[in-house]
């Protein structure tokens, strides 16, 4: 009875808070109640099921008002430090407006963005309205963690002027070069003087904005409760948040795999579209220059003048890239390092084949000896076939039978290469970390009630006893990480790869909130999207987590990807390293590799070989332009700017990515001997064959498989 009366309470307590008017003047009302009953269920749900069990406090508050913020002007271009003092009262009342249901902040973020973005827009049309002086000798910095929102009014006009002045001089630029003349319109191009260039230039500029005004200005309440809702999940962790319905329509096709367009994941950071991944196979990897962390600035349709995509939504951004088989689409994006291209996939859809499972047989440099390659994109388990016949592809089954052809050419060591493999089904690692042990622990986890349970292998047959190096980077990411962490531990594989691993030792849980409706009635605010929740956390056999820190290779090479931000580490609110206590696991062998031996040879080679040189070299130039935020205004410097990029890409020749260009048009047996060839040359394969060598002169019989 005494039960019955509190829950007739709580909802007449529900009822009560949906009853209150909404401020946002279209909605009528409807969108505040829907949010109010969001808040409801992320205010019951989101501390008690989340992994850290964090309480939506004061310091959640403050979190999710510093992520809201960079949501919505990360930039700095629009709110000025009035506004964000205004604003910043709310800071520490976020938790008090999921109890009390009254969520004033985005409707107050919405109002004063309104006004400004109508002082911008006019701001813009009045600078880009007059040609630009391109002799003076003036910088804008392009680091907007290095800048302050703008004092006043007269501070913001300053910081625009400079901004559509950097960027009317870049498309000034490469309107130039395409009007040199060539040698089958000679006649027709290069007669634009550079003041019609510069106009044209302008133009375009403010076509551009004003597609974003346009854009900003017709936002509608769900969009400011959408980022309210993803700022408060993602001040628990990066991997927690709040997926509106469209994203989670999105999230469901990349589970079921159905992949068409340019084959790339994007995910919205801090008011710019930056690329996750690139499939293997994909229209993007196919062309070869688009890359995990690139940041994407425009898109141009074919036949379209560019878009703008900075602040945009990434729903609206991949509407944008998204589009039918044999179209071209070009990026604009923008590298880690700084610099910028222009990068022009046709779109098509994802050739699956290249997402599995590949070997390949390799000599040494004497060619001697024979070593076994295996290249393991993902973890991949067709689930849905599993369910409903009880067989579906997966990567534990194609990894074994790449052992068993490799094992018929009597391979001397075998190269497990699980670069840029961002995890996967968790089944699999365990299982292929089965594959060359006899029996032992592999992983284990950690729920979010604290229980601990091992996943482990119980099939006593090896299936390949020879040597094993396992290749990683900085996208190398939990499954990816398991495996080779259980390998290091046991002292099974030498690790080779950068300074570390990415560090996810998390696993999500996605809830439909259309399941979790609390009460009757509700069912007219459906669809609510989902709640993406870290639930577990994993830890090596050793105890330690791979949570942040990562894997640390056994021997670290010079990386290209060293420049990246890339993992956990980099990552705002990521959950800690932490450690438990160890499981009992078995030694794979007591004449472990002398791993001091083989780091000091493997640097002696490093120091000499050409390719190691070059990356080096590449890295510190990275490196320095990464530095560099502060850039010229003037005309002279901007090209030779540009001048010096070209002789540097020049110089440094075809990259390993391009050598995929033009694959898609090869047979099936011809794509196979260009990916063997693109293997063999790989300078990072080529120093583990070098490692194998030395394990095999230290200890003859590890060649036994």
């Amino acid at each position: 009875m005494l039960r019955a009366i509190l829950v007739l309470a709580l909802i007449s307590s529900l009822c009560l808070l949906l009853s209150s008017s909404f401020g946002f003047e279209e909605s009528g009302g409807y969108e505040y109640n829907r949010a109010k009953l969001l808040a409801y269920i992320l205010n019951k749900d989101l501390s008690g099921h989340h992994f850290s069990h964090k309480k939506i406090d004061d310091s959640i508050s403050k979190a999710a008002f510093g992520l809201y913020l960079k949501q919505v002007d990360s930039q700095k271009r629009f709110l000025l430090k009035m506004d964000v003092e205004k604003l910043r009262t709310f800071s520490d009342l976020i938790d008090d407006e999921l109890r009390s249901g009254k969520i004033l902040f985005p409707e107050e973020v919405a109002r004063i963005l309104a006004e400004r973005t109508v002082a911008v827009q006019k701001t813009v049309r009045e600078i880009l309205s007059r040609d630009f002086d391109f002799s003076v000798d003036e910088s804008i910095e392009t680091d907007a963690e290095k800048l302050d929102f703008c004092e006043d009014e007269t501070a913001l006009i300053e910081r625009w002027r400079k901004i559509l002045k950097y960027q009317v001089m870049q498309r000034y630029l490469s309107l130039l070069e395409d009007e040199k003349p060539s040698n089958e319109n000679s006649e027709q191009r290069g007669q634009k003087t550079p003041d019609n260039l510069q106009e044209t230039a302008r133009r375009k500029i403010l076509k551009n904005y004003d597609s974003l005004f346009a854009r900003l200005l017709h936002e509608k309440p769900r969009e400011y409760y959408d980022r309210y809702f993803s700022a408060l999940t993602r001040a628990f962790d990066p991997h927690t948040d709040y997926m509106p319905p469209t994203d989670k329509e999105d999230f469901d096709i990349n589970m079921r795999g159905s992949l068409e367009g340019i084959g790339a994941t994007l995910r919205e950071e801090d008011g710019y579209i930056k690329v996750v991944s690139v499939v293997p196979g994909g229209p993007a990897y196919l062309e070869g220059q688009l890359d995990a962390e690139d940041i994407i600035l425009r898109v141009t349709e074919e036949g379209h003048e560019p878009v703008e995509i900075s602040d945009m939504r990434v729903r609206d951004a991949v509407k944008l890239i998204r589009g039918k088989k044999g179209t071209k689409v070009k990026l604009s994006v923008k590298k880690p390092d700084g610099t910028q291209k222009i990068i022009p996939i046709v779109r098509d859809v994802v050739q699956l084949e290249e997402t599995f499972v590949r070997e390949a047989l390799l000599k040494d440099d004497a060619g001697k000896k024979v070593f076994g390659y295996i290249k393991i994109p993902a973890f991949y388990r067709d689930f849905e076939k599993m369910r409903s016949t009880g067989r579906g592809r997966n990567s534990t089954d194609d990894v074994k039978e790449a052992i068993r052809k490799l094992g018929e050419k009597r391979i001397n060591g075998l190269i497990l290469d699980l670069r840029n493999n961002g995890g996967g089904a968790l089944t699999d690692a365990v299982k292929t970390a089965g594959l060359f042990i006899a029996t032992g622990p592999v992983v284990q986890v950690k729920a979010s009630n604290g229980n601990m349970s091992v996943l482990s292998d119980d099939d006593p047959e090896v299936h390949y006893g020879g040597p094993v190096i396992v290749l990683v980077n900085q996208l190398s990411a939990s499954a990816s990480e398991i495996l080779a962490g259980m390998l290091q531990d046991y002292g099974r594989a030498v690790i080779i790869g950068g300074e570390h691993t990415h560090g996810k030792g998390t696993v999500q849980s996605v809830i439909d909130l259309d399941d979790v409706i609390p009460f009757e009635g509700m069912e007219k605010y459906r669809s609510l999207g989902a709640l993406k929740l870290t639930i577990q956390k994993f830890y090596r056999v050793s105890g330690e987590s791979t949570q942040y820190r990562g894997i640390t290779p056994d021997i670290i090479l010079p990386d290209r990807f060293r420049v990246l931000k890339s993992g956990e580490q980099y990552l705002e609110y990521a959950l800690p390293w932490d450690t438990v206590p160890p499981v009992k696991y078995p030694a794979w062998s007591p004449d472990r590799p002398d791993l001091q031996n083989l780091r000091s040879r493997s640097l002696k080679r490093v120091k000499a070989k050409q390719d190691f040189i070059e990356i080096n070299s590449e890295i510190s130039r990275s490196l320095d332009r990464q530095r560099k935020t502060e850039q010229s205004l003037s005309l002279d410097e901007a090209r030779k700017e540009r001048e010096q990029d070209r002789l540097l890409k020049d110089r440094e020749g075809k990259t390993a990515h391009e050598t995929r260009t033009g694959t898609n048009r090869q047979s099936p047996e011809e794509k196979r001997e260009t990916w063997i060839r693109e293997v063999s040359s790989d300078a990072y394969v080529r120093e583990a064959i070098a490692v194998l060598n030395d394990m095999l002169s230290f200890l003859p019989d590890l060649s036994m498989n």
